[in-house]
């Protein structure tokens, strides 16, 4: 196989990979999903006793799954213009993404000594934190874009 064709091959699977699209009913399952976990993580919180850390954690990615059916789900009517709106919305998320994760561990870590004198401790984000907000990010950004288009 000479190079050309591998070049190619290559550059067909990346945007085979790139255009792929949940159809439009996902975006109810997705939300379904979502909303069902919500939830069940306030039923956790306040109604259960006991050790429920690997029902926290389980809930959180049922919770990230739902958010990223919904974000992968095409429109009714899915053209150019929600395909460019979808890309600037993906684009936004990482972007204010990388800014949250950077600067929120300080402007937590600065309350928290604010708030509590006795000198807290420096703490990361966590995974699931940062996901969720690019989430949410590219998915409120993704329907302002497509609302004032």
């Amino acid at each position: 196989m000479n190079t050309e064709k591998l070049i190619d091959c290559e550059r067909n699977r990346l945007l085979k990979i790139g255009k792929f699209r949940l159809s439009h009913q996902f975006m109810i399952i997705g939300l379904a999903i979502a909303i069902l976990s919500i939830i069940m993580m306030f039923f956790r919180a306040f109604a259960m006793d006991g050790d429920t850390e690997w029902l926290k954690l389980l809930l959180q990615k049922v919770l990230l799954i739902g958010m990223l059916i919904m974000s992968l789900s095409k429109d009714k009517i899915e053209d150019e213009m929600t395909i460019s709106l979808r890309a600037q919305s993906y684009a936004i998320a990482f972007i204010v993404g990388v800014i949250y994760a950077l600067v929120m561990p300080y402007v937590e870590f600065g309350v928290s000594n604010v708030v509590h004198s006795g000198g807290e401790a420096y703490k990361e984000l966590g995974d699931f934190q940062v996901l969720l907000f690019m989430l949410m990010i590219q998915l409120m950004f993704y329907h302002s874009l497509k609302r004032y288009r």
